[in-house]
């Protein structure tokens, strides 16, 4: 069967899942093409409130096909393209305003990895393993993994990372403050599951405020202030800051839309 992502519905919660199991869905253009679709389309429908990737038959993503990389070596044009390619679903995954979740089992290698930083919360099964394998064979990272562990993990803890290419586990992840929930193996979809219902309980439009905010913080505090105070105003004059105050005024459990 051909690589290709599957594309589903659990309540308000889409669902992407990378589905290769005979190369432990290994990714593709083709597969960065669909993703960064997907992405656009959950952020223009209303009654999609979180997406959850995660991936089929036990295993996150193997990352890149090296077999596909090997074809196009002596051909940066082409391999520029690719890694354009990943980097748009990786910019889209940054950029919606809807919280994304990974939902880990199994192997999460090279740009599978990536792709698991890439996403807002990160959910991860105690056997999931995550690997940067790039300084092995000679090669820099691809889809943002320097920058998000970089940005996650104090510099040194990054280098060494980047640099040994060693396995690091679930529970390594979760000690460094990268994993959100650690979970029994084969709980990973579940638990991510669970997670996005409760944030589709709160307000989109609040939740949007918060992930601007923190993924582009700015350099100085007073214009990190002013950025605070337009949108804590515009969420307080939204309809879900009526009727967060109003269920907080009734004792009761505030409805958003």
């Amino acid at each position: 069967m051909p690589a290709e992502l599957l594309i589903s519905r659990q309540g308000s919660t889409l669902v992407l899942t990378l589905s290769d199991p005979a190369a432990r869905n290994a990714l593709s253009p083709e597969i960065y093409a669909a993703g960064t679709e997907a992405i656009g389309l959950a952020e223009g429908d209303p009654q999609v409130r979180a997406i959850v990737l995660t991936g089929a038959a036990g295993h996150f993503s193997g990352g890149g096909n090296l077999g596909q990389l090997q074809a196009v070596r002596g051909q940066p044009q082409q391999q520029g393209e690719r890694v354009d390619a990943l980097h748009r679903w990786i910019e889209a995954l940054r950029a919606c305003p809807k919280p994304v979740i990974a939902a880990v089992e199994g192997a999460a290698a090279g740009a599978g990895c990536s792709l698991a930083l890439a996403c807002d919360l990160l959910v991860a099964s105690r056997e999931a393993k995550f690997t940067l394998a790039y300084g092995r064979i000679g090669f820099s990272p691809d889809g943002g993994a320097s920058w998000h562990l970089a940005a996650g993990l104090p510099r040194q803890q990054a280098l060494e990372w980047l640099w040994l290419a060693k396995t690091r586990t679930g529970e390594d992840l979760q000690r460094s403050g990268l994993v959100n929930r650690l979970c029994a193996p084969g709980e990973a979809l579940a638990t991510a599951l669970a997670l996005a219902d409760e944030l589709a309980a709160m307000a989109p439009n609040a939740l949007a405020s918060v992930k601007e905010l923190v993924a582009q913080p700015s350099p100085a505090l007073a214009d990190h202030l002013d950025r605070e105070r337009d949108a804590f105003v515009a969420n307080v004059n939204h309809d879900n800051g009526a009727e967060g105050l109003a269920a907080w005024h009734e004792k009761r459990r505030a409805t958003f839309r």
